[in-house]
């Protein structure tokens, strides 16, 4: 059996915060601001995830009310979500992921994000694409006021 997930995710951008995404560090002048780290594009890939298997969302899962999940690694959220899966008899068929972004420019880090993902989710890197697009600086991402993700799985039962 085959589930198919959807996962979409967005974050405001502000001065002095770390801007970590896919797993990774980014240098950049603004970071994404949430309860946990703000890593937009782990957040849509969860939110697929979930959705595929049929477990709710991100914030049913993770409420942003808990203090738990407070300034928390989103890997770790990530890895988490992965054991839930495996639990439900799922594995990773494969996992597609936009980001839109206006800057600062990403190609260069998204092997890096890929590597770091993959090894998370115990994946083969080729089951993972990462892609970046900016937003032709229409609107809040055009602005650079925010980032959005969106990602789509395929899961398999195992």
């Amino acid at each position: 059996m085959f589930r198919i997930g959807f996962g979409f995710d967005t974050h405001k951008l502000e001065y002095d915060q770390q801007f970590w995404l896919g797993g990774v560090l980014v240098p950049h002048s603004k970071g994404a601001v949430g309860h946990s780290d703000a890593d937009t594009l782990i957040h849509a890939i969860i939110d697929a995830l979930l959705g595929a298997a049929g477990l709710r969302d991100i914030g049913n899962q993770f409420p942003d009310t808990s203090p738990e999940f407070k300034g928390i690694d989103s890997k770790l959220l990530l890895r988490h979500t992965l054991e839930m899966i495996t639990a439900k008899g799922y594995v990773i068929g494969n996992i597609d992921c936009t980001i839109v972004l206006q800057n600062p420019r990403i190609n260069a880090v998204i092997p890096e994000m890929v590597k770091t993902l993959a090894s998370v989710l115990k994946i083969d890197e080729g089951q993972l694409s990462v892609k970046a697009k900016t937003s032709e600086k229409l609107g809040f991402i055009g602005r650079e006021e925010g980032i959005s993700a969106y990602a789509v799985v395929l899961l398999q039962k195992g």
